[in-house]
């Protein structure tokens, strides 16, 4: 049985800021709002631990916004012979699909073959893959005929270099949307008891006795500035945790090698059906995914190697064209720059292993630093299994003292909105995000505007503005186009257009003047640009 919080509705900021004021002590303070950091958080939480994260930007504004929105067991991890990694995923994927209905489902992929011995290969890994998910499999893998794929899967085409569609394998892993399920574990954060402020970074760490008790944070929306103090630190900033690091000691080596992807979106007419493709291995060896995602087809991934890092980093002309060409072999219909109605990249924190020339060829599996100063860092890893590094995270600051003894819920745990569903919920991938919204769907509702749409392509209507700014603690346009809708990731000039509108309506909602909507246009019409093919 489901452990189900009770639902809190969030403070308003100018609240959040004042309890920070009055209660500068915390068990665990959590620096970073991704899927690590908000994993982490929910843990501590519900453990009964006094837990505040801190964000600096908005919940997910990073890599966890920007993933292939697929909740897997890595069937390319299953082919290096990483069996153990393998079975950790995919009973992480179970957990998720059955804590989180509403915002996780299966998804079935169709994977084709064009060489003598490709049906056989995959068919074979497949099975192994059901079997290594055990009684939390989502769905049987199966062989599929040369009919039977074409009708899965129509938009694959019968030919590639020559060599015919013999067939294929079908299988199923979990999809979700990211930044969704990022609102619901915040929104979890509060039900059981912890505190999330996002736009708050954090510019120290405090020590006392040569030991990290807290940090200084400022409020990016302000000028205030808060010094907080915690048993447990924790740096959970995905690709940017070196910098917290050096904040403790200036010549910690850095940990995270980054890697970028690139996805693009295309319209649904690209792959009808529900089915989604899978190329396990293109001429370079990397892997990609043709994927329904929100009403829309998105086309990715690559992995490229980055020094930098950025936070919105950009789509290279050599990925783009990449992913266009590589999509055009596969796909009945050539896509064209033309048709990519949005492009997004996203950096993936792989922890650095000594001797490996290649990010293609690291460790996904996360890793648990504890400085000498007791910082606790954890990076690396993927969505799918944020919740076991939680849970690694807390039991490794149970296990150095930090925190008092206290048994892990979080695998029973009903995310936010899961309990009490209403029949009514949209079907996955459709065009309108209510599904998202799972048990609070009628609230939202019944709020004005629910008719009103502001974005159609993405679903996105004045209600759900309200209720993002009432609710979901969003504050700038961009977290509404980018994050509690999916707007910009969608269709970005149409998020451009919609900006305005949404500006007014948040406006309405928190206080502000006309000079701070034109500001806030203007400054997601430049991000937006990054989106946008020229």
């Amino acid at each position: 049985m489901q452990k189900v919080p009770t639902p809190v509705q969030p403070p308003s900021r100018a609240a959040l800021l004042a309890s920070l004021e009055r209660e500068p002590r915390w068990d665990v303070i959590v620096i970073g709002g991704g899927a690590t950091g908000l994993g982490t958080a929910v843990d501590a939480a519900s453990r009964g631990y006094r837990t505040l994260l801190v964000e600096a930007a908005d919940f997910a504004k990073g890599t966890s916004s920007k993933a292939t929105k697929l909740v897997h067991g890595g069937v390319r991890y299953l082919a290096q012979g990483n069996i153990s990694l393998v079975r950790e995923a995919l009973h992480e994927r179970g957990l998720l699909a059955r804590n989180a209905p509403h915002l996780v489902w299966p998804l079935g992929f169709v994977v084709p073959a064009y060489q003598l011995f490709d049906q056989p290969f995959y068919g074979i890994g497949l099975k192994l893959y059901d079997m290594l998910a055990g009684s939390l499999n989502l769905d049987g893998s199966r062989w599929l005929s040369h009919r039977e794929v074409l009708a899965a899967a129509p938009a694959l085409a019968e030919h590639v270099g020559g060599r015919p569609l013999r067939g294929g394998n079908l299988y199923f892993d979990g999809q979700f949307d990211d930044a969704r399920l990022a609102i619901a574990l915040m929104r979890t954060l509060f039900d059981v008891g912890g505190t999330a402020v996002n736009y708050l970074p954090v510019t120290g760490l405090s020590q006392q006795g040569g030991v990290v008790n807290g940090v200084t944070v400022r409020d990016a929306l302000g000028d205030a500035t808060f010094r907080l103090r915690a048993d447990c630190v924790v740096n959970a900033t995905g690709v940017w945790v070196d910098a917290i690091r050096q904040m403790e000691d200036g010549h910690a080596r850095t940990m995270v090698a980054p890697s970028q992807g690139v996805h693009l979106t295309l319209p649904r007419s690209f792959l009808p059906g529900d089915r989604a493709v899978l190329i396990p291995k293109t001429d370079d060896g990397r892997v990609l995914f043709v994927v329904p995602w929100n009403g829309h087809t998105i086309v990715g991934t690559t992995d490229t190697p980055r020094k930098d890092l950025p936070l919105e980093p950009d789509a290279s002309a050599d990925d783009v064209d990449f992913i266009l060409e590589t999509a055009s072999r596969y796909l009945a219909r050539d896509p064209s720059r033309a048709d990519v109605t949005s492009v997004w990249a996203g950096l993936r924190p792989l922890v650095r292993a000594t001797g490996e020339a290649s990010t293609a060829s690291l460790s996904r599996e996360h890793t648990i630093v504890v400085s000498r100063a007791g910082l606790i860092t954890v990076t690396g890893g993927k969505w799918t299994t944020y919740r076991k590094m939680a849970e690694d995270v807390i039991e490794t600051a149970i296990q150095r003292q930090m925190l008092r003894a206290a048994p892990c819920v979080t695998a029973d745990l009903a995310l936010h909105g899961a309990s009490g569903l209403p029949a009514d919920l949209p079907a996955p991938n459709s065009v309108s995000p209510d599904r998202y919204y799972g048990n609070e769907l009628p609230a939202l509702r019944a709020l004005p505007g629910c008719e009103n749409f502001l974005a159609p392509t993405a679903g996105l209507t004045e209600a759900h503005v309200r209720f993002a700014a009432r609710h979901e603690l969003a504050r700038r346009v961009e977290d509404v186009l980018a994050r509690r809708n999916r707007a910009l990731f969608l269709d970005a000039r149409a998020a451009v257009d919609a900006a305005p509108r949404v500006a007014a309506v948040l406006a309405e909602e928190l206080g502000h003047d006309s000079a701070w909507q034109a500001g806030e246009v203007e400054s997601f019409r430049k991000l937006a640009a990054g989106y946008m093919l020229a």
